[in-house]
């Protein structure tokens, strides 16, 4: 789906930024609170999710094993009508890859996997899940924004992880506390006229037994 480029740019203090997959397990380095794969989208991929239609952009919530996930992710885009296509199958397959490295990384059977489409300006406040971990890659729109907060108090630098680059962020729930407190939030969209496509992975050690998600064995 990606080709490599050199590390550029700014980052912040805790924040882990590598040029390939391996750079996500530095979540679980003491000094880091958010490890980044920086990766740079090939253009063919994006002009195509980039001229989906808001209303076109898949949706998805299930609970799975990561290798049941390409499976998942191929009958998710035959129900909702997205036509196969090259583009799609990088779509898929990347999913696909990151649900993995994300279960390995957390050492967990199952990952919470969602697509989100989202239009207006959701979570626009910083803050930290309350969560072990949380994987998220926005494969279209801007990218998280992240920053160090000082007492409670949104950063006063903030970044922007680039579109197509998966970010690992610790939350609450992390059993050893991180060097810094890094919070994200998502980029503001409003009146820029576009949508965002953004992959959330959350680990899961077992079955929910009450859980209204779809499951997958």
């Amino acid at each position: 789906m990606t080709i490599h480029r050199p590390i550029s740019g700014e980052t912040s203090k805790g924040v882990l930024i590598g040029a390939g997959p391996r750079s996500l397990a530095a979540i679980e380095s003491q000094d880091c609170a958010a490890a980044i794969w920086q990766r740079e989208p090939l253009q063919a991929f994006q002009d195509w999710i980039d001229a989906l239609s808001p209303s076109e952009l898949p949706k998805a919530r299930v609970i799975l094993r990561p290798g049941d996930a390409r499976q998942a992710m191929t009958d998710l885009f035959d129900t909702q009508s997205i036509a196969p296509c090259q583009e799609r199958a990088m779509l898929i397959d990347d999913v696909a890859a990151l649900a993995y490295i994300f279960a390995s990384i957390m050492q967990v059977p199952f990952v919470r996997l969602r697509l989100d489409a989202i239009t207006g300006n959701a979570h626009r406040d910083f803050h930290t899940d309350r969560i072990t971990a949380r994987l998220i890659c926005t494969y279209r729109g801007p990218g998280t924004q992240y920053g160090v907060s000082e007492n409670g108090d949104d950063p006063e630098r903030v970044l922007t992880a680039p579109t197509g680059s998966p970010i690992v962020l610790r939350g609450h729930l992390w059993p050893a506390s991180a060097a810094t407190q890094v919070v994200q939030r998502f980029s503001p969209l409003e009146g820029r006229g576009e949508g965002r496509l953004v992959l959330l992975l959350d680990p899961v050690t077992d079955q929910p037994a009450d859980s209204r998600e779809h499951f997958l064995h």
